[in-house]
């Protein structure tokens, strides 16, 4: 069964403006009212409704060496750890709606205790931003891949002592841009990287089947798909921090999506703000992509007894 978990935090996203916050928080709710539960029973076998963690108030406080809201990140990633361990306890799939990219340190907190497993980074960016090749770290939304391999701050990085949340070698990227900085690192760094413009030029199948071939190996206990919605193309999803041009187009991601969700353990969705879509539109695409692409989450992995 999909526990459909709701998460909106905005913590570790810069404010859009001067004494504003970001709109992310807003996400889940604008999703569910976009009737993201119905769309995802229409192609899930069972889901369920396993509720709310809420994230600690946003403060824009980073300073050197210190991310923004980084007490309150720590905070919110141990509370969604323990939820996700209880959801999956019972035998379910947790689908976390976020919310923004910090939540990967969370899901890392679940996973780490409980066996080996990988990642799957769908984004727009790699979010690779570290201490090692940056002095403006502040926000882990643009730093959570560094921070989910341990690349990162041991504050944030190391948290309980379980880091890196996930061996760089069982760690795949796929949906970045050709002109991402940290793209001939993260290269260097993880299994494997697949650039938005390769996913559009190979298809989603052949993408699926090459990150399965890093991620689905019978030494991992399972993958968890991470889902930053900035990997569409700026023209379909401008409701997001960071849109760039370059990306996937809705049906492209929803095939991605499909070909990996059955055998992964879990998944979570960030980045959608829905102060950025004031008439529902792009909540209503994001919801046809989830629940087509999502739908039947964890129906093959080792863990359903598939």
């Amino acid at each position: 069964m999909i526990a459909l978990l709701a998460a909106p935090s905005n913590l570790g996203l810069r404010p859009p403006a001067p004494t504003s916050v970001p709109g992310t928080a807003k996400a889940p709710e604008a999703l569910r009212e976009a009737g993201l539960l119905a769309r995802l029973a229409e192609h899930s076998a069972s889901v369920r409704d396993a509720g709310v963690v809420l994230a600690g108030r946003y403060a824009d406080d980073a300073s050197p060496g210190r991310l923004r809201n980084q007490d309150s990140i720590i905070e919110h990633a141990r509370r969604l750890a323990q939820r996700i361990e209880d959801i999956r306890s019972a035998g379910d799939f947790p689908l976390v709606i976020g919310g923004d990219c910090s939540l990967v340190v969370g899901v890392g907190l679940a996973l780490r205790p409980a066996g080996r497993f990988g990642l799957v980074h769908l984004d727009g960016h790699t979010d690779f931003r570290n201490p090692g090749n940056s002095e403006a770290c502040a926000s882990l939304a643009g730093e959570d891949l560094a921070a989910a391999v341990g690349r990162h701050w041991p504050a944030i990085a190391d948290i309980d002592g379980l880091g890196p949340y996930f061996d760089p070698a069982d760690t795949v990227h796929a949906g970045c841009r050709d002109d991402d900085e940290e793209m001939a690192e993260v290269r260097e760094a993880i299994s494997l990287l697949i650039p938005a413009s390769g996913i559009i030029r190979d298809g989603a199948a052949a993408t699926a089947a090459r990150i399965g071939e890093h991620v689905d190996r019978r030494d991992l206990d399972g993958y968890w798909l991470h889902l930053d919605v900035d990997i569409l193309d700026a023209a379909v999803m401008p409701a997001v921090d960071s849109p760039d041009p370059g990306g996937l187009q809705a049906d492209q991601l929803t095939e991605l999506l499909a070909a990996l969700a059955p055998r992964a353990v879990g998944a979570h969705v960030t980045v959608f703000d829905p102060d950025l879509d004031p008439d529902g539109r792009y909540a209503r695409l994001l919801t046809d992509v989830v629940a087509e692409g999502l739908g039947r989450l964890g129906s093959a992995s080792r863990a359903s007894g598939a």
